[in-house]
């Protein structure tokens, strides 16, 4: 994969494929070398995780048992939503005047 995502980190995205199809969320990470986003509060897993350092769990230390965290979904399986009207929509990037920028496809307004 070695182009890059149109997808960043604070877009609100549309998932349209998978278990949560039709959910709506803002993107909390990227992996671009993998092709995956993280969606707050969709696609939820349960990790089994031990404890860390159990003496010092006031201190920040991690606490161990059955914590839910956000799953990876493909970049493939999410659209970016229009600010302004807050539909899906494919990105391009626009290159006018020497500068990237990520536009709309359906709209031509910019996103960034």
């Amino acid at each position: 994969m070695g182009r890059t995502m149109k997808v960043r980190k604070d877009d609100d995205v549309i998932v349209i494929g998978g278990k949560d199809r039709g959910k709506r969320g803002r993107v909390i990470r990227t992996d671009p070398k993998k092709g995956y986003v993280f969606i707050e509060g969709l696609n939820i897993v349960k990790r089994h995780q031990r404890p860390r350092s159990v003496k010092d769990a006031s201190k920040g230390g991690e606490v161990g048992g059955i914590i839910e965290k956000e799953g990876p979904i493909h970049v493939s399986n999410v659209m970016v939503l229009d600010r302004e009207d807050n539909k899906p929509t494919r990105v391009r990037v626009d290159r006018s005047g020497g500068k990237r920028k990520r536009v709309a496809a359906r709209t031509g307004r910019d996103l960034d």
